[in-house]
């Protein structure tokens, strides 16, 4: 049966909804099926046939040739058979198109009904596959409204939901505001696909250097780990597959253009790129930075360190409110415990450690430690320590 209408809503369907047509053909089958089913009891008989390009769409059933019809849906006389034709018999199965007008109007409805929900079932499972691939990635979404204090984002095909935890204090976009976002999950719940995306997300910061610097891109510089105070503060630490690359160089980019950039889409988060390094004593080190290091202590098995700062760099190297060590243990995954050499040289056991004589005596600091423990020491910083006691914080 040619349907112009039918043919002109699937191209529709394929172009908006790009729903591929081999899987609106199981639409309308199912439909169909269904229509027939409320409209004679059962389809046991009855077969549809759909031309997968015009849509054009047949409606068989198989009736049997009788003297006598009792079942009018799965039985034909012999008077109608011989009329299709003339070599009919009594037994003879007959296939007798049916016409999609003769179903019921409850029957019709109930098609129309049928194909509607069908068609939003593929919608979203369409779009379940497809974000969900996108899980763990960021994406460009325009504000649509705020509902309470959560925000729905377009994504496209679909809304990203953007609740009050996943947004970062102190930021606020208007409608039709542009803005990277992190898709977390994707969840298939009564109320159909629901994206859910993060601007807190520390991997959010990941993805926009992935986006900036080629050489991310490319595998020669690797994120190794990132440590986040969303809307404050970043640390994250790079190392290069590559001697003649330099990664924290190559994330900064050239007049410091790239991370700028990222650091633009996060609204003014301030973002501390280091380098890398599989010795915890000297990661440690560059964790804390722009505070300058003394000496560490890592003890590998325990994920714990001490360290010792110039007494003018303490306040530096805690950061307001111990934000700058509180990201540097996150970032190196180690418990930081961080003294001035003046509380060093006053706390036995760190003199035991470091192999202080007690005295403080800066000459007298030297660099033994147990085998098990990782260390570092910069010498240069001892001779630093009549500098200015006035050294900015953070």
């Amino acid at each position: 049966m040619k349907n112009n209408e039918l043919l002109e809503a699937v191209n529709l369907l394929e172009k908006e909804k790009q729903i591929p047509k081999e899987i609106l053909v199981d639409v309308i089958y199912s439909a169909l099926y269904n229509a027939c089913k409320n409209t004679y009891g059962k389809c046991d008989n009855i077969t549809i046939d759909i031309n997968p390009e015009t849509f054009e769409y047949h409606i068989i059933a198989a009736k049997t040739v009788v003297e006598a019809v009792e079942n009018m849906d799965e039985e034909i006389s012999l008077e109608k058979a011989l009329e299709i034709d003339g070599s009919y018999q009594i037994g003879d199965v007959v296939n007798v198109e049916i016409n999609s007008k003769e179903f019921g109007r409850l029957a019709a409805t109930n098609c129309r009904s049928n194909f509607t929900q069908k068609i939003r079932e593929v919608e979203s499972e369409l779009i379940e596959e497809e974000y969900s691939t996108l899980i763990n990635t960021a994406v460009t979404g325009i504000v649509q409204r705020y509902m309470g204090k959560n925000i729905s984002v377009n994504l496209g095909k679909t809304d990203g939901y953007l609740s009050e935890n996943e947004q970062v204090k102190g930021e606020h976009f208007e409608p039709t505001d542009r803005l990277k976002v992190y898709i977390v999950d994707v969840k298939n719940g009564k109320r159909g696909i629901r994206v859910n995306v993060s601007r807190s997300h520390p991997n959010l910061v990941r993805c926009l250097f992935e986006e900036e610097v080629s050489e991310i891109k490319d595998g020669i510089v690797e994120i190794k780990s990132i440590a986040r105070e969303a809307g404050s503060r970043t640390k994250m630490a790079v190392s290069s597959t590559d001697e003649d690359v330099d990664a924290v160089g190559a994330c900064v980019g050239v007049n410091g253009d790239r991370v700028n950039n990222v650091v633009d889409e996060l609204q003014g988060e301030k973002i501390d790129i280091i380098e890398w390094s599989e010795t915890p004593a000297i990661l440690i080190q560059n964790a804390l930075s722009p505070a300058e290091v003394m000496a560490v202590v890592a003890d590998v098995d325990e994920k714990t360190a001490k360290v010792i700062v110039p007494d003018y760099q303490l306040s530096l190297a805690i950061g307001r409110e111990g934000q700058n060590a509180r990201l540097a243990a996150r970032l190196t995954g180690y418990k930081i415990d961080i003294k001035n050499l003046s509380q060093a040289n006053e706390d036995p056991e760190w003199v035991e450690i470091f192999q202080m004589d007690g005295a403080g005596e800066e000459d007298d600091y030297y660099d033994d430690y147990d085998e098990d423990d990782e260390f570092f020491d910069d010498e240069e910083n001892f001779d630093s320590e009549d500098n200015d006691d006035n050294a900015d914080e953070e």
